[in-house]
């Protein structure tokens, strides 16, 4: 038996054990399986390691894409850069992380790109906010970062984002986990009023299809986009990585 998985922290509903077990369904691929290792803290993972030996892929979610990467052997030159991990590979000298958001995001993301849409705020700094910012800056985009924490060096507060703001940045990326299933009512805190029709908003959550925040976009007229093609294709990377040595 061939054992995938994910690590997070919770993992009540996760997108990643649904798509695999249909996947596995669908392709006749009877000898493998994927679970959930909802582990509470990071130093757990050893534990989890020895205690599943017939692990051959680990995926890896909030809170632990950086926290993982003490506990892995080598990482790819692109996970290095971005400093975040979502994908594990076992290989035979050890455990290897790789960067496979930055392919889902960047291949959902460019195609709905317009030519008035040159800068962006990005709202979150965690590991999927680091692989955002590593496709934009890639693209030559210019972004700024949005957090609740104040006086950071490269970011500022919602507080600051203002009118002048909103119409100089049209893309705005959701990369923080508010608006996530169950909790669909929330959404960052942003001056909605100043959204139009020439903005791209796009929220990295999946659950609900319109989060909050979607929803506030598209009553403007503005493009839109869930994180669901996103998970896809990251998830069809992990699986070409887990299984091409």
């Amino acid at each position: 038996m061939n054992l995938y998985g994910l690590i997070g922290y919770p993992l009540g509903h996760s997108f990643s054990k649904k798509y695999f077990t249909e996947k596995f369904e669908k392709e006749s691929l009877a000898d493998c399986s994927f679970e959930l290792f909802p582990i509470e803290g990071i130093e757990q993972f050893p534990n989890l390691l020895s205690g599943n030996t017939l692990l051959h892929g680990l995926a890896v979610t909030i809170p632990y894409k950086e926290m993982v990467i003490p506990y892995l052997q080598t990482i790819s030159e692109e996970a290095k850069k971005i400093g975040a991990v979502n994908c594990i590979e076992f290989l035979p000298d050890g455990l290897k992380g790789h960067n496979t958001d930055v392919i889902g995001f960047e291949k959902s993301f460019k195609p709905l790109l317009q030519s008035h849409h040159t800068k962006a705020l990005i709202l979150g700094t965690g590991g999927a906010s680091k692989a955002v910012q590593f496709v934009l800056a890639k693209n030559n985009i210019p972004f700024l970062l949005v957090s609740r924490e104040a006086n950071r060096s490269g970011r500022i507060n919602y507080e600051e984002v203002d009118e002048k703001l909103m119409e100089e940045y049209s893309i705005i990326i959701n990369a923080s986990p508010v608006g996530t299933y169950p909790n669909v009512n929330e959404k960052p805190a942003l001056p909605y009023q100043f959204i139009s029709s020439r903005h791209f908003l796009y929220d990295l959550v999946y659950r609900p299809d319109e989060t909050a925040f979607l929803k506030e976009g598209k009553v403007k007229g503005a493009i839109i986009k869930n994180g669901y093609d996103m998970l896809v294709l990251q998830a069809e990377e992990n699986w070409r990585i887990w299984n091409e040595f």
